[in-house]
């Protein structure tokens, strides 16, 4: 069974930086499209980043230019790098796995931007 789970979450002053870390279990990691949501309380799923199989990544609007996603096939994991962190980066970060025929969730990690 495929299973996600994030690390590295925290609290960063305003202006810090922070990766999240997305370790894949199962050996389909390399078919997986990886994502990076994020959620604040009362509000939907937002989505964040991506990097696909082969390494092409896309971000939202509002994190472009700070945050950075990447993956490493040999480790079976995926990053998120981010930077110049504002108070409205305060959120539930999840990663999410999926190939078009499954869906995979991690369980989230906090991160919190206050000074």
């Amino acid at each position: 069974q495929v299973q996600l789970a994030e690390s590295g979450g925290g609290l960063v002053q305003p202006g810090g930086s922070l990766r999240l870390s997305c370790a894949v279990s199962g050996s389909i990691f390399r078919t997986l499209l990886m994502e990076w949501y994020r959620q604040t309380p009362g509000k939907e799923r937002d989505f964040v980043a991506r990097v696909t199989s082969s390494g092409s990544t896309n971000y939202a609007d509002s994190v472009k230019g700070r945050f950075t996603t990447s993956r490493d096939s040999a480790k079976m994991m995926a990053y998120l790098q981010m930077n110049s962190l504002k108070a409205e980066d305060t959120a539930v970060y999840y990663c999410k796995g999926s190939n078009g025929l499954d869906t995979y969730w991690g369980p989230g990690t906090q991160v919190t931007v206050s000074s």
